[in-house]
């Protein structure tokens, strides 16, 4: 009885430039604010009243804003998207009241070891290129940052070839055709998406950050597959079964056999032209060189002797299992599709 809708633009952190850092997520921001015919505080209180949720997220390469509501109240959450989507009023005032607000919400991040962990890895393994800054921007860059410029950015990348539009769940096909064309029809846009260079290459560093916490947050980076590579099926199963999971190699050797972490895993990350596999565990001072080494000597045993028959089986049989059960979501099928 429920329907999940979003709309997807190609706007993220790699597609700005150093100077338009952390535009992608405050364009997100300000689309909550007042429109031409809502105020902040009715789009508030009509995001409760459809009594589901209508949230909105950043990522390095799109922006997404979506519904989750019943289905008869698909008509009024894509009413309200739209109408978010392409009539927003930049106010002046509420545009400094949304800098002060994501300005805590990056001061957030700094006092989240794991968050800021990840930053400091994408800023060492991809250097220069955009995908080295973080979604949020610098508290600088955004301290600096105009109105004009947010407009600037919103009119480049906020058009309708540059955008998708996803749905999953109890809706008549017919009816949303007419529905998506009665709100989206008219709008037209200029200008030509920025699409970044590949990462040609790493050069190996490392770099810290000092925290007075009780633990030591370590991120290892190596490099991955890029988006629809055909190379994506075979390192989802080899990150499973290394440290995707509960019974995975690195799990097992330095949580349940050495007990020196609660946290550790791997995950790969796959963007447009590149990807990376990060490793991540959080420690105590103490146990940093036991674990790295530990990570050092469960990777080479990974890439010299390979998986066994039963880790490869097992880890299929996971993947797969995981899969057919987030099909039955219908907010994770309009998210697959986006």
């Amino acid at each position: 009885p429920s329907v999940s809708v979003g709309l997807w633009i190609g706007a993220g952190s790699m597609y700005e430039s150093a100077e338009e850092n952390g535009l992608s997520h405050f364009v997100e921001h300000i689309l909550f604010k007042s429109t031409e015919r809502r105020t902040t505080k009715d789009i508030a209180v009509e995001m409760d009243a459809l009594g589901g949720q209508v949230n909105a997220f950043t990522a390095k390469e799109c922006t997404c804003y979506y519904a989750k509501v019943i289905a008869e109240h698909l008509p009024r959450a894509m009413d309200l998207l739209c109408d978010m989507l392409l009539n927003a009023r930049v106010d002046e005032a509420e545009f400094e009241k949304e800098r002060g607000v994501i300005l805590e919400e990056i001061a957030m991040c700094e006092d989240t070891p794991e968050d800021l962990v990840y930053d400091l890895l994408a800023e060492a393994y991809f250097g220069e290129h955009p995908l080295a800054r973080p979604i949020l921007g610098s508290h600088e860059q955004i301290a600096s940052i105009s109105r004009e410029a947010l407009l600037a950015f919103k009119k480049k990348h906020y058009r309708p070839d540059n955008t998708v539009l996803a749905i999953a769940g109890q809706f008549d096909m017919a009816a949303f055709r007419e529905m998506a064309e009665r709100l989206l029809g008219g709008w037209h846009a200029e200008g030509e998406t920025h699409i970044p260079a590949p990462v040609e290459g790493t050069t190996p560093r490392v770099l810290t950050r000092k925290k007075d916490i009780e633990q030591v947050h370590i991120c290892l980076a190596f490099p991955g597959v890029e988006q629809d590579d055909e190379d994506l099926y075979p390192i989802s199963v080899m990150n499973n079964l290394f440290g995707g999971g509960m019974s995975s190699r690195l799990f097992q050797r330095i949580r349940e056999e050495s007990a020196m972490a609660y946290s550790v895993y791997s995950a790969p990350s796959a963007y447009p032209h590149c990807g990376d596999f990060t490793i991540y565990a959080a420690v105590s001072p103490r146990n940093v060189k036991a674990v790295l080494a530990q990570i050092d000597e469960e990777t080479s045993r990974l890439v010299c002797d390979g998986a066994t028959q039963e880790e490869f089986n097992m880890a299929k049989a996971q993947l797969k299992g995981g899969f057919i059960l987030g099909q039955e979501s219908a907010y994770n099928r309009m998210n697959s599709m986006g």
